[in-house]
């Protein structure tokens, strides 16, 4: 009589569920864009590309919304939002659509330097 050795557990059922799961959650995710919420027509510019990183307050300005990390508000809500910025050399990204009119920016920029937010750039696009 022949010994049978011990077969050992076969894992192909294991690995064909782990593909299943990882394709699963590949579709499944929502990829995070940029705290964008509005569509503009950003003026070109032949200025240096900024480095975007997570420390940075967006602000997008079109001709008749206002956004600030993605979340469209008012420019009370904008106000708040700003009061409650406590690092005030925080980078502050404002994307200004072309058609705007200049006293809806020069809004922006008053409540900006009112609470004494002055690390601004100003996006454009490329040429």
């Amino acid at each position: 009589m022949k010994r049978r050795e011990p077969l050992g557990a076969d894992l192909t059922p294991i690995i064909d569920v782990v593909f299943i799961l990882l394709i699963f959650f590949i579709v499944t995710s929502v990829f995070k864009k940029d705290e964008l919420a509005l569509m503009l027509d950003l003026p070109s510019s032949q200025a240096k590309e900024l480095e975007v990183n997570k420390e940075q307050i967006f602000i997008e300005l079109s001709e008749d919304k206002l956004a600030i990390k993605g979340i469209e508000v008012s420019f009370i809500s904008l106000e708040d939002n700003l009061k409650e910025v406590k690092n005030k050399t925080k980078p502050i990204v404002v994307r200004i659509d072309k058609n705007v009119k200049y006293e809806r920016v020069v809004k922006v920029l008053d409540l900006l330097q009112k609470y004494d937010l002055t690390n601004l750039a100003l996006i454009t696009q490329e040429q």
